[in-house]
């Protein structure tokens, strides 16, 4: 805690000395006798005082830009790095045989084979992960196969209870260790991710159903900035806050302390297994937190092994790997661990309707919650923008990761001039796309469905906006060709707001074309606004003002100019909505705080100066002369006249 102590010769005393030296200097050579005194020395006084000048430029310069860019810091953090090698995992983690994709040598014919037909299984029907028979057991498939991965344990009530509490066990220890030694940890897990993309990605494809390219995009590459975040501003953003005083309290100095709230509940979605396991648990751990997660019960399989890779980096830098604890099972199992009294606070990523019953659960316990509920994200294309420059960013928003994306482009709002074009320009594009089992061939645009049962709402909200007069350019339905749960990459305009796709989540490959009448940007903020979500948003324009322009309208908790994506690449942004899209942020400061209880800590700035209770308003007390000293007291802090604060000092030595 005194390290967080604000010292009393303010933010400048680091220069003071170095002033005070210098200005010595200067100030003896200014003072020479000047009587006698040759032209040679006349000189050398000048090309002193230049000397001086410049090392005091120099100096100053080099302190002011140490504290606005944290030069000491990362040359620290960097040296750490390079100096500090960590442990390296192989031997510790245990990955399951993997299917292997076709190499780039291989006789693949740039695409122009047909993928569309898997022989991987003939099966129709997607096996049930549920038995009764054997309800103390979950049953794992790949997606894009239908064939089975393994099993999982669907754990009780009382077995998540016994997770956090051996959790809560080992944050005990964990909470004093030092920055370094969390840093240490996460240094591991980057080394063994960076070391093992192929295998990671594997996982990810098997399990989820995502395209290779999905996986390293979704799953490697933001789980590898958010380490870097946190390994290079981490410590930075946890360290005390200072806060300004009032005249009254002068004496005193106030900061905010960020202290590990305890142990973290995690519910996880299935879109990213990977980056879920690992998102929060990062988070947690470096800001002294245990963490259980309770992962999807349809990505289970991954999770696994995500979650021992995690143990694994904590074991091999000798720390309690038990601090980190893994849920798998249905939602009687999240439900668990909402309502299990080990667990300090609550992380969830899923549905606005399941987002209420975690609130629901939570609120018996005062249990505060962070709630990410997805969002239906509007991308804008202005009239002015050149098409050929913005058709892979439609591409790109819409079925990355076949549509299963919180911030994945929902609703593309198009200009009316030039919304024949682009729709011409689309639809080869669209009906070019390759879809098939992600491991079957090197040309795979876009993968299976995660969830059966969402090809089947994607179909409901497709049918409902043709039967309403919507458009269906290609795709529109369910791919039963491949032998999994696929549903095709879909080119649909013509929606309208009394549409159910116009306001409900699809979450899928569906490219939802919107027509903004008469090119007009305030009809374009209505449009947009016009929505129960409120995660992202973007728009294109040539002209970047416009574009702030109109984005600084939209009701949403992020947005993007001539650009998709990218506010979760930058990891020193907070990530999260507004409306149904939830409320909290995870990521940047906001999000490593909010792992923290925010404590406001206030101590005496000068040794020996302490605060007194003044006589005439301590215990006993004479009303009079109390209401006549708290009356002076305002007058002189509050009065807004040098009237009213001699009047104020007036009071206070009359009653005091």
């Amino acid at each position: 805690m005194n390290s967080c102590v604000i010292s009393a010769e303010g933010g400048n005393g680091f220069p003071s000395v170095i002033y005070n030296r210098l200005a010595q200097q200067a100030l003896r050579h200014l003072s020479t006798n000047a009587e006698g005194a040759d032209d040679s020395s006349s000189i050398s006084r000048v090309i002193s005082l230049l000397t001086i000048s410049t090392i005091l430029l120099s100096v100053t310069l080099l302190y002011f830009v140490n504290k606005k860019f944290h030069l000491w810091r990362d040359i620290k953090l960097t040296l750490e790095g390079i100096i500090d090698r960590v442990p390296k995992l192989d031997d510790l983690v245990e990955l399951p045989p993997l299917q292997h994709p076709p190499t780039t040598g291989s006789n693949d014919d740039k695409g122009n084979k047909d993928y569309t037909t898997v022989t991987s299984s003939s099966k129709s029907q997607p096996p049930a992960i549920y038995d009764a028979i054997s309800p103390t057991i979950l049953q794992c498939y790949s997606p894009s196969t239908l064939e089975k991965l393994g099993t999982v344990p669907n754990l009780s009530a009382d077995q998540v209870s016994n997770l956090a509490q051996r959790s809560r066990t080992a944050q005990q220890v964990w909470k004093s260790t030092t920055f370094s030694q969390r840093r240490r940890v996460l240094r591991t897990l980057q080394q063994y991710i960076v070391s093992h993309i192929d295998e990671i990605c594997q996982l990810c494809v098997q399990d989820s159903g995502k395209t290779q390219v999905d996986a390293l995009l979704g799953e490697i590459l933001t789980t590898c900035e958010k380490i870097r975040t946190l390994l290079h501003h981490g410590e930075t953003w946890l360290e005390c806050s200072p806060r300004d005083v009032n005249p009254m309290m002068m004496h005193k100095s106030a900061y905010v302390e960020y202290v590990p709230l305890g142990v973290l509940g995690i519910i996880a979605p299935w879109n990213y297994p990977f980056h879920n396991m690992l998102n929060h648990v990062l988070s947690g751990i470096f800001s002294g937190n245990g963490v259980v997660t309770k992962c999807s019960e349809h990505t289970s399989w991954s999770s696994v092994y995500f979650h021992n890779i995690c143990r694994a980096a904590l074991e091999a830098n000798g720390h309690d790997p038990e601090l980190i604890q893994l849920c798998t099972g249905m939602a009687e199992t999240g439900k668990a661990l909402v309502e299990c009294p080990h667990i300090d606070k609550i992380f969830f990523t899923g549905s606005p309707n399941v987002g209420r019953h975690v609130m629901a659960g939570a609120a018996p316990y005062l249990k505060p919650v962070v709630l990410e509920l997805g969002g239906k994200d509007a991308m804008v294309f202005c009239e002015d923008v050149k098409l050929k420059d913005v058709l892979p960013w439609a591409m790109r928003g819409c079925f990355q990761n076949c549509g299963q994306n919180c911030c994945g482009v929902e609703r593309l709002f198009v200009y009316e001039s030039i919304v024949k074009e682009f729709l011409e320009a689309m639809v080869s594009k669209v009906q070019s796309m390759k879809q098939a089992c992600p491991l079957s061939s090197n040309y795979v645009d876009c993968g299976a469905m995660v969830m059966d049962q969402q090809c089947t709402l994607i179909q409901n909200l497709v049918d409902d906006a043709v039967a309403k007069g919507a458009k269906v350019h290609c795709g529109g339905k369910r791919n039963t060709s491949n032998g999994g749960q696929f549903y095709e990459p879909t080119l649909l305009s013509g929606v309208t707001p009394e549409m159910r796709i116009w306001k409900e989540e699809v979450f899928g490959p569906i490219m939802c074309v919107i027509t903004v009448p008469g090119d007009n940007d305030d009809v374009c903020v209505q449009m947009v606004n016009d929505c129960p979500f409120g995660l992202g948003s973007s728009v294109y324009s040539a002209s970047t003002s416009r574009a702030l322009a109109i984005g600084s309208q939209f009701n949403t908790g992020m947005f993007t100019a001539n650009d998709f994506g990218v506010n979760y690449l930058i990891q020193s942004l907070p990530f999260g909505g507004v409306k149904e899209s939830g409320f909290g942020r995870f990521a940047g400061p906001e999000g490593l705080r909010a792992c923290c209880l925010e404590r406001s800590i206030v101590v005496d700035r000068i040794p020996g100066i302490r605060t007194s209770i003044p006589s005439p308003i301590d215990y006993p007390m004479n009303t009079a002369q109390g209401m006549g000293f708290g009356k002076g007291l305002i007058h002189l802090f509050y009065g807004d006249s040098i009237w009213m604060k001699m009047k104020g000092i007036a009071a206070l030595i009359k009653h005091g």
